[in-house]
């Protein structure tokens, strides 16, 4: 087996997280060697490029990143104060960073990561485990299958590519996948090129994060331009109050104000919100698609049978684990996040304020130099932080270059939302342990797979 340090560390994924952990590495003297499954850098966030983040540019730079930027003597750094959409992340920031000299030889575009293990041996095989590289096992856009070996791997992957369903259970609702055409994902572009698809008909929105918010106000907007744009809400709980946040007591005034937008428009009757929806069955019927399940409609619990056109279904996202099977991870059953990172982030706890900092000591696994890292480090939980990814790398980084203390001094400053951020104690939605006096939100986000 001998030694592995000549191989590189793979980083998967070409993202503000993936290629901020490269830059890292390579500031600790590291080879990393990114691979990206999309045509270029930050392939999911141009996705949703229309979007503006509610986030200023000052949380979605990292340090590492902007230094080797700033070695070009070419780059303009955006107003920090200033809110980028995701079209302007990626051209003003992670174009530019993917095309340094330090960078560019070393990301791989078009290269689909299908498997992670231990190099000779599988999940079960203990005996030298530790001294054994990792194979990674890619696809290239032409089909070839090549294994990469690696010194240690972090994935930064994300969760865009795993929404989750529409269907109440954690499984599709019956007649899904046959519904297909009728489901879109987290964020259409309803004023801009998806238009036509909306525009003059009837859209259900299922889900409570701020992708649903941005897509519900522009749907809301499309509806006061044109006649017969009807607009309806599902959320699984009792209240929307976390969604609508802590308006003017929210250190990021935009998202403040994208809550309360959408509060008014709920109470101005310009969308139609159901409480307790639980969607069991989709079936297509000639134009439409029809929603049934249950959910409370006018403070009433009932059967739900809607007839709409489009099902936006944001409904958040899911890890995939698959490529993992081989790799000994310890993962928390219920978010399947990292298991010591799970108490900090499971959205089913009560928390107040912003994320406790962590680094490479939270997010190490059995298998040591492997580290899930950004989004998919959250697992199932909905509310992570771009900058909260950056110290991730950080100390991983400094971790994998002997520096033990570096690794574990994590820093992190985070904006607040001023308020609560679960109403789980009342099942009606209540004030529960938070207090009489603030209205339960969600915890602060810059970034995740989609915009936060």
């Amino acid at each position: 087996m001998g030694t592995t340090t000549e191989y590189p560390v793979v980083v998967i994924g070409a993202g503000p997280t993936g290629l901020a952990a490269a830059a890292h590495l390579l500031e600790r003297g590291l080879d990393p060697l990114v691979l990206e499954a999309g045509e270029g850098p930050g392939a999911a966030v141009a996705q949703w490029g229309h979007v503006r983040l509610f986030s200023p540019w000052r949380y979605c730079v990292d340090p590492a990143s902007r230094r080797l930027l700033e070695a070009t003597g070419t780059w303009q750094e955006p107003d920090l104060e200033a809110l980028p959409t995701g079209a302007d992340l990626v051209h003003d920031y992670l174009e530019p960073l993917a095309t340094t000299d330090a960078l560019r030889d070393r990301i791989a575009y078009g290269t689909r990561v299908t498997a992670v293990v231990r190099d000779g041996a599988d999940r079960t095989r203990s005996l030298g485990r530790e001294r054994r590289a990792y194979r990674v096992r890619t696809v290239g856009a032409d089909g070839s299958t090549r294994d990469v070996l690696a010194r240690a791997v972090v994935d930064a992957s994300g969760t865009w590519t795993r929404p989750n369903p529409v269907g109440a259970h954690g499984i599709p609702a019956v007649g899904e996948e046959a519904a297909r055409t009728f489901v879109t994902g987290p964020l259409p572009d309803v004023l801009g090129a998806d238009r036509d698809r909306f525009a003059g008909r009837h859209t259900l929105v299922v889900g409570t994060g701020h992708s649903a918010a941005n897509t519900l106000l522009a749907l809301t907007t499309l509806a006061d331009e044109v006649a017969g744009t009807r607009v309806t809400w599902a959320i699984r709980g009792g209240s929307a109050r976390r969604l609508f946040g802590g308006g003017a007591d929210d250190q990021l005034p935009a998202r403040g104000l994208l809550g309360s937008r959408l509060r008014d428009a709920v109470e101005a009757g310009r969308l139609e919100l159901i409480t307790r929806a639980a969607v069991d069955e989709l079936v297509p019927d000639g134009d439409v698609v029809r929603v049934r399940g249950t959910g409370r409609r006018a403070g009433v619990d009932g059967s739900l049978d809607l007839a709409v056109h489009q099902v936006v279904g944001a409904t958040g996202f899911r890890p995939d684990l698959d490529l993992l099977r081989e790799i000994r991870l310890d993962l928390d059953p219920v978010v399947e996040a990292p298991s010591r990172l799970a108490p900090l982030i499971d959205p089913n706890l009560h928390s107040c304020g912003s994320v406790e900092p962590h680094g490479e000591s939270v997010l190490s696994h059995p298998d040591a130099g492997f580290y899930l890292a950004g989004m998919k480090s959250y697992g199932r939980a909905p509310t992570f932080l771009l900058a909260t990814g950056y110290e991730q790398v950080r100390s991983i980084a400094a971790a994998l270059a002997g520096d033990r203390a570096a690794a574990d001094a994590v820093h992190l400053e985070l904006p607040t939302t001023g308020v609560c951020s679960t109403d789980l104690a009342e099942p009606d939605g209540g004030d529960g342990c938070c207090g009489t006096t603030a209205e339960p939100g969600p915890r602060p986000v810059a970034l995740s797979s989609a915009p936060r």
